[in-house]
């Protein structure tokens, strides 16, 4: 697959706009801003409880000038109200709320829009926003299905019940054919959820919890965001997209003051394309408490992290022994963020429990409680008319008809024959899910006579893996099995590769959850 990070040699030969040259930057000149918590002041009547009410949240997606570094001019974003990230929603394990998601956005995109995609023919509004709350549990129209866009002056109110466990969530964009152009312009938050149990651990919370929000980006020199095309203006659809600089809460190379003692690090993986590689660049350890879908039974201590796009990590590290010293958050080679630990604490004001032992009961799910198992390839091919590469799930397009009925409260497995060349981040909407196993297997005997053998034995899930998620990696060459409780509402939802330029592309199918009344 073919990255499209633009070359020394073509920023050099730019002459109508000059492309930014990040090595030129000063580094760690920049504090890192922490996305504002959104505390709602209103409410509304409850859609389902007559008399009740819930707490109502009014976003607008707008357009918006923020500083990304001290030293370019502003850049022309989106985003959810004013900042990049947009504001941090707080929501809590039963107190349901309402969020009216209201679209202020130009009715011109000012990324390269590609027509011949799926769901952005020409006869279709240039800018649509469709929000999805990235792993909440919630009823079907109010999850962001693609094709439920609006459009400038328009709004969409959803309902989140909150009947799930606390968890780093995180809402973003999902209109079809243009999300991953949305998502490149800045709309995308944090969506954090606590409940009791959370709150017994004393984990570090207020200034000592860090929502972490990390993106690559391209830009010109004086500070406007670039998204890069094929060339053909016609289909500029790219495959993959890899900035040439990396964003920590939509700031390039901030640093963080910190105290020396414990901290939790809510981190996101909100880039396009990208898996990072994270590290400390003083070979410090850090310890995972939990996951896309909340905690883990266990911290796990790390020193190197994988996260691949939507994937989200809890992270806590402790400071406590690095008094006086900085180092960075990494990426290889790549710096990201630098920490900047004082000589004392405030004990006074600071002090909170040690690394925990025990964080959560995790009930594995058992193999044999499935009634069903279904299997699905990963794709890549070229249509053979249009020239252009296709990524598709079980070689179906969008449109075709729904395949995957589930039925409302079973179990099912799902197997990813992933028979590409790239780590796919798959992401079912609605659910949680636990990994069981990833198998190698022989992709050219698969493709020429569809028999899988495999290449060893399956390998459990890692340590840091082992609890509910909502996104997976589907490593290449490799059959990835997840075993999957359909839980919470019947409906149409969608499940899709999380690299988004592959699911502007088809690697995205809807599937429907049907009630006890309907045949599976």
């Amino acid at each position: 697959m073919t990255h499209h990070l633009v070359s020394e040699q073509a920023k050099q030969q730019s002459t109508v706009r000059p492309w930014l040259h990040p090595e030129r930057l000063a580094r760690y000149v920049d504090p890192l801003p922490k996305p504002e918590p959104l505390v709602a002041k209103e409410t509304r009547p409850h859609p389902h409880k007559p008399g009740g009410q819930v707490a109502y949240h009014r976003i607008a997606m707008r357009r918006v000038d923020v500083k990304v570094h001290r030293d370019l001019p502003p850049t022309s974003i989106w985003s959810y109200g004013s900042t990049a990230p947009g504001p941090t929603i707080e929501a809590r394990k039963g107190e349901p709320m309402m969020i009216e998601w209201v679209n202020e956005l130009p009715e011109k995109h000012f990324l390269p829009v590609d027509h011949t995609l799926c769901g952005a023919g020409k006869d279709l509004p240039e800018v649509r926003t469709a929000v999805h709350v990235h792993g909440a549990r919630v009823e079907a129209d109010s999850d962001g299905y693609p094709e439920d866009w609006s459009v400038s002056g328009q709004s969409k109110t959803a309902f989140y019940p909150m009947e799930q466990d606390a968890a780093t969530l995180w809402y973003h964009d999902h209109a079809m054919g243009i999300e991953r152009l949305n998502q490149y312009a800045g709309l995308f938050g944090f969506f954090l959820v606590r409940d009791t149990e959370e709150d017994a651990l004393n984990l570090p919370r207020g200034k000592y919890e860090i929502p972490l929000a990390i993106s690559d980006r391209l830009f010109y020199a004086d500070g406007g965001l670039h998204y890069p095309d094929s060339g053909d203006p016609e289909a500029p659809w790219v495959s993959e997209v890899y900035g040439d600089v990396i964003l920590a809460n939509g700031v390039i190379w901030p640093y963080l003051d910190v105290e020396p003692r414990l901290y939790r690090i809510r981190l996101l993986n909100a880039s396009n394309s990208r898996t990072y590689f994270f590290s400390l660049s003083n070979g410090h350890a850090f310890h995972q408490i939990g996951t896309d879908q909340g905690l883990l039974a266990a911290p796990v201590e790390m020193k190197q992290l994988m996260l691949a796009p939507a994937e989200r990590a809890d992270l806590l590290i402790d400071f406590s022994s690095l008094a006086g010293t900085k180092f960075v958050l990494q990426d290889g080679k790549l710096e990201i963020l630098q920490f900047r630990v004082a000589e004392t604490a405030n004990t006074a004001k600071t002090q909170a429990s040690g690394m925990p032992t025990l964080l959560r009961h995790i009930e594995p799910i058992a193999e044999s409680s499935a009634v069903r198992t279904r299997s699905f390839t990963l794709n890549e091919y070229m249509d053979p008319k249009t020239r252009l590469m296709l990524m598709l799930l079980n070689g179906q397009y969008w449109h075709d008809p729904v395949t995957e009925k589930p039925l409302l409260d079973s179990v099912e497995i799902w197997s990813l024959i992933n028979t590409t060349q790239d780590v796919h981040p798959i992401h079912l909407h609605l659910v949680r899910f636990q990994i069981l196993d990833r198998l190698p297997f022989d992709v050219d005997t698969f493709l020429n006579n569809k028999q899988l053998n495999y290449l060893g034995s399956a390998a459990p899930p890692e340590p840091n893996e082992r609890g509910w998620k909502d996104t997976v990696k589907a490593h290449p060459e490799t059959v990835t099995r997840i075993i999957v409780p359909f839980q919470g509402y019947a409906g149409r939802y969608v499940w899709h590769c999380h690299l988004l330029e592959h699911a502007a592309r088809e690697m995205m199918r809807p599937f429907e959850v049907v009630s006890a009344t309907h045949k599976a």
